[in-house]
């Protein structure tokens, strides 16, 4: 069923994704195979992965608290002279392993990103990174499950209901030392260059394609948040390619650059639904 649902998708930044699907994931809800060496070949070829726990740190809870809404992140600062330019969260057996994707239209030498993500069991978790000379470094953890099956858990909302506010956004902004007021990145804290960190909050369903609805019992169609484009100040900063894997109204936090006055979000779906937000920031 899952498979001919996203046999039905087939833009172009799907392709990656939905091939991982369709040919992993039935091995991986076998639980007898290591998925990684298969992933990894897909995405890079023959490419050198570095061991990359000098660059990138990887923060992942030990065991989730809840399954379906699990907070995942990492902080990447590049080595000296070089900067970060496309950074990947795999989660190894989630039915759709490339969980999220962000590429960054302007490196940075230093990147941070969180994003709920639904955790169907048990499974490696791999943060690659990629620099802007094109090497390729890696980080490996683990994050233990209730092992329910979260990507095919009931949806948390009324299917029908969630519609009437899909795409709504918000944007706030956290300085590093987790402040929330927009006052205290005026000044100083602008002029150093330092970075902020940027929280998108995403009203959209999330649907996984393996979900039914709890009354028809009927599979309710695969709907997720597909591509978010990120503009600071008029010119395009990152986009976030994203999967079955985001939460129900997903959660993203990344680092932007505390000079930012203007923010621009669009957000586009796999059933082409487009929306938009700005947030300005105050002025110094």
């Amino acid at each position: 069923m899952l498979a001919r649902l996203l046999a039905r998708r087939t833009g172009p930044r799907l392709t990656l994704a939905l091939g991982l699907t369709i040919s992993l994931v039935y091995p991986a809800v076998a639980g007898a195979e290591e998925q990684w060496p298969g992933i990894r070949e897909h995405l890079y070829g023959a490419r050198l992965i570095e061991a990359g726990e000098r660059m990138i740190t990887l923060d992942v809870p030990y065991r989730s608290g809840n399954d379906a809404r699990t907070v995942i992140g990492a902080t990447l600062i590049a080595p000296a002279g070089r900067s970060i330019r496309t950074v990947t969260l795999v989660l190894d057996d989630n039915p759709m392993p490339v969980s999220a994707v962000f590429r960054l239209a302007r490196p940075m030498t230093r990147f941070a990103f969180e994003a709920t993500l639904r955790i169907n069991g048990p499974t490696p978790v791999h943060i690659v990174g990629e620099l802007d000379n094109g090497v390729l470094q890696a980080v490996q953890g683990f994050v233990k499950t209730s092992g329910m099956g979260a990507c095919s858990a009931p949806p948390g909302s009324d299917p029908k209901a969630a519609l009437q506010t899909l795409g709504n956004m918000e944007i706030s902004i956290n300085d590093q030392r987790g402040a929330s007021d927009d006052v205290l990145l005026s000044g100083f804290a602008r002029l150093r260059n330092q970075q902020v960190s940027m929280n998108l909050k995403i009203s959209h369903p999330s649907h996984s394609g393996m979900q039914r609805d709890q009354i028809s019992l009927l599979f309710i169609p695969l709907r997720y948040v597909e591509t978010l484009e990120i503009d600071l100040d008029g010119h395009r900063f990152a986009e976030v390619t994203g999967s079955i894997s985001l939460s129900e109204n997903p959660e993203i936090n990344l680092s932007i650059p505390a000079s930012t006055q203007v923010i621009d979000v669009t957000m586009t779906d796999t059933d082409r639904t487009v929306a938009r937000k700005s947030h300005r920031l105050t002025s110094y």
